[in-house]
């Protein structure tokens, strides 16, 4: 479906220019994921962080001429073939024109909002529903501000079924929200912890959700839940409830008993009055839940039992995330099995053309048929090729009988086509990727989990997670209490705290970070190797590295007289002017730097030669994270404030200046200076101790086998335990040399398995521990937990005496990193 421009302004009540004739199918807000220029309508989005107005120009030489703006700059005029809607504000804008476009639509609409599962509930809800209704549902988790315009813009004329999430960070935003799904029901999963920073207390924050449902006709809710039917009977709603409960035999959807097995869950249930029996593949309480949402959904969806139908039997987990993973013959996959919609694909694609390519290889899609669309097939297809060729893929293995029928397509790029998984599965083609960035995107039916087992490079049970969505909302919550114009360095080094450096660049390159920092010159090259361009400062280099740093264009932290002499002599060698140095000042942290009383020394030599030029010049706290030393904190500002001023009067110029770290953005934001540097923050680590911030890192093994002990039996090398009572013992493939640490033998340490604490026990190995299971519900496979989520890094660096950077960057190189994004 698409508008005029002319449609647009009117929406918008914009002022214009003249305008010329185009079409908009597209709403842009981010200028990297630009995929058809002449289609799209580019809203300049403003936040505290950045301004989208900025891109303009960008997106114009990229032949985007429709563009949205609160301002009009002196550039834009001479774009005299483009289209300028000015607003008062381009979000409202975004959010007023999705509102019109759901206006013309008179389907039923779902609203799901609530603190966690609400991407369960829609995905859980979508399988269970796809063949009843042409669903459109919310892509991945775009339920914020933006999120939900652009979820409901997917609308046409051919769905009859609408399925969006909604979420809320603060006060009044779900009153904006609320006419853009205009859901005629509405489903609230829980009300948690997330984003309760914003809000007095929970009962606020529900109030806050459950503006979503004012014009609903019904609400889906745990009847038990006290806490969310007080609120709803505070909201004037309670009367529109059609929820589930465990407890009254009177409720819509009475649930008589839950039986759990192993890998199942058998829910018996009273719908209206007829008894009913369901069994679903999961037994974890979240996911049962999340089911039991689903159920009372469809109740009122399709109030005949005879007519509730649902996929029980084959109901999938849902894969929240997008994943990558080292593959065979030096191939890396993205394995993005979680939808499969032209929507998502856009936005996978576009995940895999920011990734690097391996050297001399290809970008290859590996794509199903996409399922649901109601979209005749040559349509579809064709609307899918050319999105594959703006997203630069070389190459498509297609799997399905409709896109294998519309083969010629793809005639533009490396293409081969298979009826069934099964087919392509035992061809030489999967034995043939060499070098190549695999994106795995499959519905469901297709099962292309085969497929990324296949081309997945084994490793050990043992992998290291990194949530990339982490590093995104930690850089934003440290952005935030900057300034606007205030610069960001990230550190990266030691292979960015552990977690592996090129992966954390690109992401934090994408999203506007103006530096990186690494320790040594080899690991900035690296970075310049894979691709990642924005600057990056060696913090301790070496003298022998002048090759990489010149060579890589790394820029080089200089902390003595010796060192700025060295590399003055090496840019007159290589002819080289104003190379960007950083110049450091020591004001008592009593490790690298030069002391204020040689600032005219540097100002000397810096003067008497054109090879170098400060770019900034910096100092380092000792103790911004202990209010204990706030005052020698304050010493060193006040110091290294003087010697920069010194050095800037000296040179008669202006240099970018910096002092604070993560502690001292979080407790001395008033001397933020020009830029600060993120490091333990950016991983998840708060100075103040307060959970604010979101889990980066998570190393994670499996049970390898469980063996029974008797009392007085010994474990582990050395006999140092012995069992004082009858015993489980789970060995779990994850030992010191994988970076568990042996002072956490014999009862010190202690892992995660199943909601429950588990003690190390005997000593650990080289390759494998011992944990005592005795006392929790767990079975050969399960998941254990090293650090992350559940049990912080925080709680091993404490009793190992040590600090979590110590444990963050001691895992080895042989855990295999797994990324993902939601």
């Amino acid at each position: 479906m698409d508008y005029s421009i002319h449609e647009v302004s009117k929406i918008l009540r914009a002022s214009t220019n003249e305008l010329k004739e185009a079409k908009i199918k597209i709403l842009l807000t981010d200028s990297r994921s630009l995929s058809f220029p002449e289609e799209s309508l580019f809203f300049a989005l403003k936040s505290n962080n950045n301004d989208g107005h900025k891109y303009i120009s960008e997106l114009y030489q990229l032949r985007v001429r429709n563009f949205v703006v609160s301002e009009m700059h002196p550039e834009f005029e001479e774009m005299q073939d483009a289209n300028f809607l000015v607003v008062k504000d381009t979000l409202t804008a975004l959010q007023q024109l999705a509102r019109y476009h759901r206006s013309r639509f008179d389907i039923p609409v779902v609203a799901i909002t609530g603190s966690n599962g609400k991407t369960m509930v829609k995905e859980f809800l979508y399988q269970m529903l796809n063949q009843d209704f042409n669903i459109v549902r919310s892509p991945r988790s775009y339920n914020s501000q933006i999120g939900v315009p652009l979820s409901v813009w997917q609308l046409n004329e051919k769905h009859t079924l609408g399925i969006f999430e909604a979420g809320i960070s603060q006060c009044d935003e779900m009153s904006k929200l609320e006419p853009i799904i205009a859901p005629k029901v509405g489903i609230i999963t829980n009300i948690g912890e997330a984003h309760q920073e914003n809000f007095i207390s929970y009962k606020e924050k529900c109030l806050e959700k459950l503006e979503l449902f004012k014009n609903c006709d019904a609400i889906v809710c745990d009847l038990d839940n006290l806490f969310i039917t007080d609120c709803l009977d505070a909201a004037f709603l309670s009367h529109k409830i059609i929820g589930w409960s465990k407890k009254d035999s009177d409720a819509p959807l009475y649930i008589s008993s839950i039986e759990k097995g192993v890998n199942s869950t058998t829910i018996r249930c009273t719908l209206v009055g007829y008894d009913k029996v369901f069994t679903f593949p999961f037994s974890d309480d979240a996911s049962i839940e999340n089911i039991l949402h689903c159920l009372a959904l469809i109740l009122y969806l399709k109030p005949s039992s005879k007519s509730l139908n649902i996929e029980q039997h084959n109901l999938e987990p849902v894969a929240m995330r997008l994943e990558v993973k080292q593959g065979v013959n030096n191939c890396t996959l993205i394995n993005d099995t979680y939808n499969s919609d032209i929507n998502s694909l856009d936005i996978a694609l576009d995940f895999q053309m920011r990734r690097l390519l391996p050297l001399g290889g290809k970008r290859t899609l590996i794509l199903s048929d996409i399922l649901q669309t109601g979209m005749l097939p040559k349509n579809l297809y064709k609307k899918v090729a050319e999105l594959v060729r703006r997203k630069k893929v070389d190459k498509i293995i297609g799997i399905g009988r409709n896109i294998k029928s519309n083969a010629d397509l793809f005639d533009h790029i490396e293409a081969e086509f298979y009826q069934t998984t099964e087919e392509f599965l035992h061809s030489e083609s999967i034995k043939n990727l060499k070098n190549e960035l695999v994106l795995i995107k499959g519905s469901r039916s297709f099962h292309f989990e085969r497929i990324a087992e296949r081309l997945e490079q084994r490793m050990h049970e043992t992998i290291l997670e990194v949530d990339l969505d982490a590093i995104v909302y930690n850089f934003n919550h440290y952005k935030s209490k900057l300034k606007p114009e205030t610069k960001l360095m990230c550190m990266v080094k030691a292979s960015g705290y552990g977690a592996g450096a090129y992966e954390l660049a690109k992401t934090l390159q994408d999203h506007r970070c103006d530096y990186l920092a690494v320790a040594v010159a080899d690991e900035g090259a690296e970075l310049r190797k894979e691709g990642i361009s924005i600057p990056i400062v060696v913090m301790n280099p070496e003298f022998g590295s002048f090759n990489l740093i010149f060579n890589n264009q790394l820029e080089p932290e200089v902390y003595s007289l010796r060192l700025l002499d060295a590399i003055i002599k090496e840019t007159e060698r290589r002819g080289i002017t104003s190379y960007p140095i950083h110049l450091k000042i020591d004001t008592g942290m009593k490790r690298l730097g030069f002391d204020s009383e040689q600032i005219p020394e540097v100002i000397e030599r810096i003067k008497n030669q054109n090879g170098v030029i400060i770019r900034s010049v910096f100092s380092h706290l000792a103790g911004s994270d202990t209010p204990e030393l706030d005052s020698f904190s304050l010493q060193q500002i006040e110091t290294f404030s003087k010697a920069a001023q010194e050095l800037e009067e000296g040179l008669g110029r202006k240099v970018i200046k910096h002092i604070l770290n993560s502690a001292g953005i979080e407790r001395f934001a008033a001397y933020q200076f020009d830029m600060a540097r993120l490091g333990i923050g950016l991983y998840g680590i708060n100075a103040q101790g307060e959970n604010m911030l979101h889990t980066v890192s998570t190393l994670k093994t499996t049970i390898l086998q469980i063996r029974d002990v008797k009392e007085g039996e010994s474990i582990g090398y050395g006999r140092k335990s012995i069992a004082t009572r009858p015993s489980r013992i789970a060995i779990i493939p994850i030992g010191y040399a994988d970076g568990m640490d042996r002072h956490l033998s014999n009862g010190v340490g202690e892992v995660y398995i199943n909601g429950k604490i588990c003690p190390i026990i005997g000593n650990i190995c080289m390759d494998t521990c011992m944990i005592d299971v005795t006392d929790v519900d767990t079975t050969e496979g399960d998941s254990v937990e090293i650090f992350g989520k559940e049990y912080p890094v925080e709680k091993i660096a404490n009793k190992l005496q040590t600090i979590p950077y110590e444990v963050f960057t001691s895992v080895s190189p042989r855990v295999k990193r797994v990324y993902f994004r939601e």
